[in-house]
């Protein structure tokens, strides 16, 4: 019924003997379709490997506050996996200006790097014809959202991407739109407080954007302060499709069918 857009199932906090839970969880949730993220070139083989799990696809990239751990050919590594059918797109990648710069690194050659690495990763995405999972965060205003969406209109007309976990406003989600990308919405649009979000999904096409839990970070009400996994996609979508006034068996089906469109999945799980 629903596809779990984004979440990590390589994380430490998963431990790997408990993967086949959480996906059984899942399916029992009605979230039969998981969309698991590399976010360096240390988890790409686990991904890789949970994705021979029937109903889950991985994404394969370096995370933005990972750059400064990556080889300067992290990207020439990714790319030598972009033919296996396992790999549905390319990301995470991004630019985070949230955390501060590590050690030995100053803010703008920080940054700097990571605008490389992103450019990178839209070379790979276009030249494999794959689409690409953007993360962007600020610690105030939306200049990672400004810059990061400077660099993907001068490849959108080749890739594709979408802009995960977005928490700012509609008319920052229509220029996304408008570059013929997509927004993807997690637990915080069911948080009290995040009033910009829900107004933004209510006013989102279906059609335009996907669903995600981009666990094992930041769980929906009433589960909030805990571990997230990938079943509590559910819980998500129903704040979504009470907000936007649908069912949820239509909201469902319209984030079903342009997850599976966005990622290029063989078939649609159901």
């Amino acid at each position: 019924m629903l596809i779990d857009s984004h979440c990590h199932l390589a994380s430490h906090r998963f431990p790997s003997e408990e993967i086949p839970d959480i996906i059984e969880r899942a399916k029992a949730a009605g979230v039969t379709g998981l969309i698991s993220l590399a976010t360096s070139l240390d988890d790409l083989q686990a991904n890789l490997d949970i994705a021979k799990t029937p109903g889950v696809h991985t994404c394969i990239g370096i995370h933005p506050c990972d750059v400064h751990n990556a080889p300067d050919d992290a990207a020439d590594r990714l790319a030598a996996f972009t033919s296996d059918p396992r790999v549905c797109a390319i990301g995470e990648t991004g630019l985070d200006y949230y955390h501060a710069a590590p050690d030995g690194w100053d803010d703008e050659t920080f940054r700097k790097r990571q605008q490389t690495f992103l450019r990178q990763h839209f070379e790979i995405a276009a030249a494999a014809k794959l689409n690409i999972v953007i993360h962007t965060r600020d610690l105030s205003g939306h200049a990672s959202f400004d810059d990061a969406l400077a660099i993907y209109q001068q490849y959108h007309q080749s890739v594709r991407a979408v802009f995960h976990c977005f928490i700012s406003s509609w008319e920052n989600a229509k220029r996304v739109i408008d570059l013929g990308g997509l927004v993807s919405f997690g637990g915080v649009a069911t948080f009290k407080s995040a009033t910009q979000v829900r107004e933004t999904a209510y006013q989102t096409p279906a059609g335009s954007f996907m669903v995600e839990t981009d666990s094992p970070y930041l769980a929906p009400e009433p589960f909030r302060g805990k571990r997230n996994e990938p079943a509590y996609t559910l819980q998500t979508a129903q704040r979504l499709a009470t907000l936007r006034g649908e069912t949820l068996e239509t909201l469902a089906k319209h984030t079903r069918d342009t997850t599976t469109a966005f990622f290029r999945l063989s078939s649609t799980p159901s």
